[in-house]
């Protein structure tokens, strides 16, 4: 076999392998709906430990289809995960911008390099909520497969745009 076709059966791949990561996330984020035993069928199913299994979920549920970045990996994602979405996004734009690797783009979050402007990523609020309000929001955003912040967010963007289109 020539170099360049075992270098391209080698992309197919892995562009299979990574799709599979985002399948498989979406898959049990489906699952937490309709079956509560969804991990242990996952287990049985994919030969996978749980852990892989709720990080494939914990990355699809943090990336909505629209938001994920055809040229980075499902890695590259589970990089930039955990930090508040303003911030996911330059980074995933300077991964692609940068063509960093996983393991750079790894080391460019932790050194802080080029750090995001924290004026354009976010501000930080404080809210003093009552248990009952915040088990409703927390109940609402379960429905809707976020995290409670992502919905607090998308909600507050959703107003502010209902608010500003009435004005007009």
């Amino acid at each position: 076999m020539a170099l360049d076709s075992w270098q391209r059966i080698g992309q197919q791949i892995f562009v299979i392998a990574d799709a599979s990561a985002w399948w498989l996330g979406d898959w049990l984020i489906y699952g937490q709906e309709h079956y509560p035993d969804r991990y242990k069928i996952a287990i049985a199913q994919t030969s996978l430990d749980y852990q892989t299994l709720r990080n494939y979920a914990w990355v699809a549920r943090k990336f909505s289809v629209l938001r994920r970045r055809e040229k980075l990996s499902f890695q590259h994602h589970a990089e930039v995960a955990s930090l508040p979405q303003g911030e996911q996004e330059i980074w995933l734009t300077r991964a692609e911008q940068f063509k960093w690797s996983r393991n750079e783009l790894r080391r460019q979050i932790r050194a802080g390099a080029g750090a995001p402007d924290p004026e354009a990523v976010s501000t930080q609020v404080k809210l003093m909520l009552i248990s009952e309000r915040r088990d409703q929001w927390q109940k609402a955003a379960e429905q809707e497969n976020k995290d409670l912040l992502d919905w607090i967010v998308s909600t507050l963007d959703d107003a502010s745009k209902l608010a500003l289109t009435s004005r007009t």
